[in-house]
């Protein structure tokens, strides 16, 4: 089965994992979705991620992250550009999510960056998710 989007797929993948109440899932790797998850362990929405050295292709193990009372931090993860449909904003059109409480994951010229770093640095580029 061939896949046309590999992020939707991931993200997918931590959605059906957060519902299970899994602790850790696995992702076919790429650099983009390695891209995708250091900005979501860097906000504190995982717990970490590791590239496994799985025969015939590398894989990605990301743990995934609980509150206190057993409840998944990520409530919602969105897909925003899709293949069809491909999502751009400048550094000024890249508004809060949920004043501040959630982020929006874009691929820029300086690699995956985060709504925030993207307005330091003055950066747009395309919307990849919103992350609540």
């Amino acid at each position: 089965m061939s896949c046309t989007d590999p992020i939707a797929d991931m993200l997918t993948v931590i959605r059906n994992g957060l519902i299970a109440n899994k602790n850790s899932i696995t992702v076919p790797h790429s650099v983009i979705k390695t891209g995708i998850l250091k900005v979501l362990k860097t906000e504190g929405y995982i717990s970490g991620f590791d590239v496994l050295d799985t025969k015939p292709a590398k894989s990605i193990k990301v743990g995934l992250k609980y509150g206190p009372k057993g409840e998944a931090v990520i409530t919602e993860i969105r897909r925003v550009s899709t293949s069809g449909r491909r999502s751009y904003a400048g550094a000024r059109e890249i508004a809060p999510v949920i004043r501040g409480f959630g982020i929006t994951i874009l691929t820029t010229s300086k690699g995956v960056l985060s709504d925030r770093d993207c307005r330091k640095q003055k950066l747009g580029g395309e919307v990849i998710c919103v992350v609540k």
